[in-house]
């Protein structure tokens, strides 16, 4: 299995956030998930690839050309495709994963993990889409779906395709079951 994994170029500024991104880099490689990315050697990014790296497993970076300009670009990668924009690069993501899961991070990661979701919503794939919320990171954003969907412009269906946990094991164990089929 492959997880393509959403998350800052940033540190943050809790601790927890690089500590619990560590952490899940763990577990992936315990559970044997390969890790597709952004391909960068910066922030939570970069600290998730080397653990991965480090413990042996494969990591699969994806960069667009303008990153990579500017040595942001992670050298010791598995793999790393250089693409030519930021579409192609989503695409390419999604094309290598099995499933997605955001970290803290800021607009990027954001719209990176709506779009997955958007493209389940609309049948294109069948992917789990999936929220760590460490530390409360997502408790807003969360709140404000929740909202969306009392308001009637968010399914209950379509809600509930977005998995949403605070626990890193209890994250990966529901994303590696999700049953096969799109949300409607």
């Amino acid at each position: 299995m492959r997880l393509c994994v959403f998350c800052g170029s940033n540190l943050g500024v809790r601790e927890s956030y690089l500590a619990q991104t560590r952490a899940f880099g763990a577990q992936l490689l315990e559970r044997g998930i390969e890790l597709v990315y952004g391909g960068a050697h910066v922030g939570l990014m970069g600290a998730l690839a080397d653990v991965v790296l480090a413990g042996g497993g494969r990591v699969i970076g994806v960069i667009p050309e303008a990153l990579q300009v500017r040595e942001i670009a992670h050298s010791g990668l598995t793999e790393l495709h250089v693409v030519s924009s930021m579409h192609e690069r989503k695409a390419l993501m999604a094309s290598l994963s099995d499933g997605f899961v955001a970290l803290p991070g800021g607009i990027g990661t954001l719209e990176e993990l709506f779009e997955v979701w958007t493209w389940a919503q609309l049948g294109l794939h069948s992917k789990p889409c999936a929220l760590l919320d460490i530390d409360g990171f997502f408790s807003g954003l969360v709140g404000f779906l929740n909202h969306a969907t009392d308001q009637g412009f968010l399914k209950p269906k379509q809600r509930e395709g977005l998995i949403v946990e605070s626990d890193l094991k209890a994250l990966l164990a529901r994303i590696t079951q999700v049953p096969e089929k799109g949300v409607p």
